[in-house]
């Protein structure tokens, strides 16, 4: 029991790195826009105001959202989805598998499910002890049933499901739109270093080309960094609004629910629209802020 409790421990602790790695990056892209580039670079006050007031925007957002996917907890299902204790002694202590069925039929015949497992049986979890709702997943990294999982993420140390997945590709977007605006601004000054400024020294260097040599390392790296992230970005969250517009999760993408008819691929789509509003909600002055908004 005890090396299995340390092993969770560890692995609790090892899951954060990533979300470190993401910080320093970030935060080292703070350092490298603001000041290297905005504040002893740029010659021009007025594109220094409008360079730093968009980069603040993005940044703010950007940051709001990742943040609210790391710490928004996963929405687990609720105790009326759970055995009761006699139920639950009489399912423990039933080897026959049909048996065990036909107690977890009784109890689920006043629950809201229309799932079913491929072989059409009640979806149970032997982890949490409990009948899973419709889209609810076991996590096997966080040791609970989360409702609509779609998958965990260890960019966030977090699954990413009901509780968050508004967050998540707000996230996804915010973080595009971050690194399209870094390396669209930083690109002129990119190209400058690299066609001007390469064989002349720093005194002949002109206007606004970068002579120092530190300022040409983090306007080198800022791009590269910026454009490397928003290719690997864009394909996933091109992605997951492909989903959002079918109204599947990732986990349903590759097996397809499963219902009393049969397996149903787009089962829960509502159409766009709506699908769309049940990601991000009713009221559209919310849709593009990392806030809960039915």
């Amino acid at each position: 029991m005890a090396p299995a409790h340390v092993l969770r421990c560890c692995q609790r602790v090892l899951g954060w790195i990533p979300v470190l790695f993401i910080t320093l990056v970030v935060c080292w892209s703070y350092y490298a826009y603001v000041l290297e580039l905005c504040i002893y670079t740029i010659r021009s006050d007025t594109e220094k105001v409008i360079y730093l007031v968009f980069f603040h925007i993005f940044f703010i957002l950007f940051v709001w959202s990742y943040w609210k996917t790391i710490f928004s907890c996963p929405a687990n299902p609720s105790k009326e989805f759970c055995l009761s204790k006699s139920d639950k002694e009489l399912y423990e202590k039933e080897e026959r598998q049909e048996y065990q069925q036909e107690i977890l039929r009784r109890a689920a015949k006043d629950l809201p499910i229309y799932t079913t497992t491929a072989t059409n049986a009640i979806r149970y979890c032997e982890r949490c002890q409990l009948i899973k709702p419709d889209r609810c997943h076991h996590c096997s990294t966080c040791d609970v049933c989360v409702l609509k999982m779609d998958h965990h993420c260890p960019w966030v140390n977090n699954c990413v499901g009901f509780s968050n997945y508004k967050f998540f590709l707000l996230f996804l977007m915010y973080s595009l739109l971050y690194c399209l605006f870094i390396a669209g601004t930083v690109l002129q000054y990119f190209i400058r270093f690299w066609t001007l400024c390469r064989s002349k020294s720093e005194e002949s260097c002109p206007q606004n080309e970068l002579p120092d040599t530190r300022a040409k390392f983090h306007v080198l790296f800022l791009f590269f960094v910026s454009a490397m992230f928003f290719i690997s970005i864009l394909s996933l969250f091109s992605y997951h609004c492909w989903l959002v517009g079918k109204n599947r999760s990732t986990i349903e993408a590759f097996r397809a629910p499963s219902f009393r008819t049969g397996p149903e691929k787009d089962g829960f789509s509502l159409g766009f629209g709506k699908n769309f509003c049940q990601v991000f909600g009713d009221e559209k002055k919310y849709w593009l802020l990392p806030i809960y908004s039915r």
